[in-house]
């Protein structure tokens, strides 16, 4: 019995040590899982279907081998059809190189059409090649008529070399009537030029009243004058009211200038009363004086 019982005592022994050590790698691995960090297996698997530096392919399972294989592909086709670096035309299929050389083809008949980008007319069709000069006459025409782009007028019809004279025409009117743009007087007809005369009046009138820069007052009738001073006038006053920079206290009346004092005397005796506000003991009235509590004669 005493045997038996001696026996029982080394198998518990024994058994206690490997029971913790599974124990704490089980904790570990429960750490590991609860921690949002990934291993470093999935950190890898992650770095070789980016194509990082870190990536060791070597260490790849072969499930894991499989995705990044997959990925590599799928990069491959996209380099190919963006027309980007790397590309390996011979790890295509026979259905991913028929869809690229039809995306190729339709690319450059769409850059044959819009003229933007790099186009190779020799691939392209009897019937695609129309379509392509019909699009760059268009866009020829357009060009002409916008005073954008390149024009080159010894294309055209004679109807369409008409609207392209009748569109500049217009667009010299207008540039000249709202004082932008490149303005050629000398084409104007006599009605054209007087309505242009009298809009380009008109903005030295606005430009004069509203302070801007561009304005000529010798260009202004009396009345005009006599508005745009009454507006200078009110534009100071309405500065000085705010106590901005821009006013100029000298060119105020002597009626605007006591209502001014009068509100300052008022906001100044309002913010030493409340507390509140830039506050002047000094220039309080000796009735006012006495209402603020804690009265010096010191600014604050």
């Amino acid at each position: 019995m005493n045997r038996l019982l001696g026996v029982l005592l080394v198998l518990l022994v024994l058994t206690f040590p490997v029971r913790s050590q599974n124990t704490n790698d089980l904790g570990h691995g429960n750490q590991a899982a609860g921690s949002g960090q990934p291993s470093d297996v999935e950190g890898n698997l992650f770095a070789c279907q980016h194509e990082w530096a870190k990536c060791n392919r070597a260490s790849l399972s072969p499930s894991e081998a499989a995705k990044v294989a997959v990925t590599d592909h799928q990069r491959n086709v996209s380099n190919c059809r963006d027309g980007m670096e790397p590309c390996d035309p011979s790890k295509l299929s026979d259905a991913e190189r028929t869809a690229l050389a039809v995306a190729d083809y339709q690319k450059n008949v769409d850059a044959c059409n819009d003229g933007i980008r790099p186009c190779d007319h020799s691939r392209l069709t009897p019937s695609e090649a129309r379509g392509a000069a019909a699009a760059e006459h268009t866009r020829n025409l357009s060009d002409c008529k916008g005073g954008v782009g390149s024009c080159d007028s010894s294309k055209f019809t004679q109807a369409e070399a008409n609207d392209v004279r009748t569109a500049r025409h217009k667009r010299n009117v207008n540039d000249c009537t709202d004082g932008m743009g490149l303005c050629d007087h000398s084409q104007l007809t006599p009605e054209e030029a007087r309505d242009v005369e009298i809009a380009e009046h008109q903005r030295n009138v606005l430009n004069c009243r509203s302070g801007w820069d561009d304005c000529d007052r010798t260009k202004l009738t009396e009345l005009e004058a006599r508005e745009v001073d009454a507006a200078d006038r009110q534009r100071n006053l309405s500065a000085c009211r705010a106590g901005l920079e821009t006013c100029e206290y000298t060119k105020l009346t002597e009626a605007e200038a006591a209502a001014l004092a009068s509100a300052e005397r008022l906001r100044n005796y309002r913010a030493c009363l409340k507390g509140y506000g830039y506050c002047d003991r000094s220039r309080l009235r000796p009735e006012e004086l006495k209402a603020i509590p804690n009265a010096s004669p010191a600014p604050r």
